[in-house]
C-alpha cells in the first residue's frame, strides 16, 4: 500500500477539477490547497531521511506501477485544459473566476505537467521522453527538455547556468533572467548539436524548430476552437505553469556555487550543490523532486529510489512551503542566506 502514496500527487488536479466545475469561490481551491494546506501538512508530518535498502531498490525498479503513475498525468493534464476551455466557452464567468481558472490550471501544468515531464525527460526510452515532452507543451516550455538535459545538468551551480539563482537574487528577478536565458541557451545548444552533425537549421532533427511549430499549432487550435478568451486562458495558464517551475528552480540551487579547481575548471557537481528537503508531503506530491542532489548525481535514476545524502544542504521547510517563503524576499534571505556555505558566498 505504501507504493500507492504517490497517488497523492493527483489531489492537486482533483482540486482543480472541483474548482472549475463548481466555479465561484471554489476556483481558488487549488491555490489554497497547494500553498496553504500542503505547507501546513508539511509542518505537521515528520521528516523522513531513510533510504531504501538495495533489495527494496531492486524491487521498486521492477514495479511498473511507478511508471504508470507518471504516464497517467498525460490524460489528466490535457483533460483539465480541455475541461477549462469548455467551461470558459459555455459559462458567463466573472473576472475573479477567470483568474482562479488560470491559477488552478497553471498550478497543475507546473506540478503534474512540467515536473512529471522533467522526470520522464531523463528516461532512456523514446516513448517515455515523448510523453515527457508532451507534458511540457501546455506550459509552452518544450525547450526545457534541451536546456535542462544538455545545459543545466552540465552547468548547475555555476554562473553559466541560467537555472541557478545567485546569492541575494530575488525570485522575481530570477523569473526574468532564467526564463529568457534558458530559452537562448536552448537555441545555442540546438545549434551546436546541428553543427556537430553537419545539419542545417531546417533539418528534420532541429527539435527547437519543431517545438516552436508544435506550440504555435497548439495555440492556433485553441484560438480556432475556443476564440480569444480560450487562447488567453491557455496562454496565461501556461505562463503560470512555467513560473511555478522557475520558482522551484530558484529554491533548488539558490546561492550554491561550485568552486574552481587549480586548473581553472569547476569542481564536479556534488551532493552539496543542491538544496534538499525530506518533508514527506512535498516529496510525495512532487514525485521526490526534493531529493535533488541524488538526481544530479545520477539524472537517469528513477524518482521512487532517490536517496537522501547527509552532506546535502537541507532546507528548513518542504519545497511547497519554501516556494511561498521565496515570494517574500526579505523573509527568504533571512532564513536561507545564513545556510549558504561561506566559501560559496565569497566565490
Amino acid at each position: 500500500m505504501k507504493d500507492l502514496k504517490y497517488l497523492a500527487a493527483f489531489t492537486i488536479p482533483l482540486t482543480a477539477f472541483i474548482g472549475l466545475y463548481l466555479k465561484g469561490a471554489w476556483v481558488y481551491l487549488t491555490p489554497i490547497y497547494a500553498f496553504v494546506m500542503i505547507p501546513i501538512l508539511e509542518l505537521i508530518f515528520p521528516v523522513d531521511t531513510k533510504n531504501l535498502s538495495s533489495e527494496a531498490v531492486e524491487s521498486k525498479l521492477k514495479l511498473k506501477l511507478f511508471d504508470w503513475l507518471l504516464y497517467f498525468n498525460l490524460p489528466v493534464v490535457f483533460g483539465l485544459v480541455c475541461f477549462g476551455l469548455v467551461q470558459i466557452s459555455n459559462s458567463a464567468l466573472e473576472t475573479y473566476e477567470l483568474v482562479g481558472f488560470v491559477l488552478s490550471v497553471g498550478i497543475v501544468l507546473g506540478v503534474n505537467g512540467i515536473n512529471v515531464g522533467h522526470e520522464l525527460g531523463h528516461r532512456q526510452r523514446t516513448n517515455e521522453r515523448f510523453i515527457g515532452k508532451a507534458l511540457l507543451l501546455p506550459s509552452l516550455y518544450m525547450h526545457f527538455y534541451i536546456e535542462h538535459n544538455f545545459g543545466h545538468h552540465l552547468h548547475a551551480a555555476t554562473p553559466e547556468d541560467p537555472a541557478t539563482a545567485r546569492y541575494n537574487q530575488s525570485v522575481y528577478s530570477f523569473w526574468f533572467t532564467s526564463v529568457f536565458r534558458q530559452y537562448v541557451s536552448a537555441w545555442k545548444i540546438q545549434k551546436k548539436l546541428l553543427n556537430n552533425n553537419n545539419l542545417s537549421f531546417f533539418s528534420f532533427k532541429n527539435d527547437m524548430l519543431w517545438y516552436s511549430i508544435i506550440q504555435s499549432a497548439y495555440l492556433f487550435v485553441i484560438w480556432f476552437g475556443f476564440g480569444a478568451k480560450g487562447l488567453l486562458f491557455a496562454f496565461l495558464a501556461g505562463v503560470i505553469g512555467f513560473i511555478l517551475l522557475e520558482t522551484v528552480n530558484y529554491i533548488e540551487h539558490y546561492g550554491l556555487i561550485r568552486l574552481k579547481t587549480k586548473s581553472g575548471r569547476y569542481e564536479r557537481v556534488k551532493e552539496i550543490h543542491s538544496w534538499n528537503s525530506n518533508h514527506v508531503i512535498g516529496r510525495i506530491v512532487l514525485y521526490e523532486l526534493t531529493r535533488h542532489s541524488d538526481h544530479h548525481f545520477k539524472s537517469s535514476k528513477k524518482y521512487q529510489v532517490l536517496d537522501c545524502h547527509d552532506e546535502s544542504p537541507q532546507m528548513p521547510y518542504g519545497y511547497p512551503t519554501s516556494m511561498v517563503l521565496a515570494m517574500v524576499p526579505p523573509l527568504w534571505f533571512n532564513i536561507m542566506n545564513k545556510r549558504v556555505p561561506k566559501e560559496m558566498i565569497l566565490a
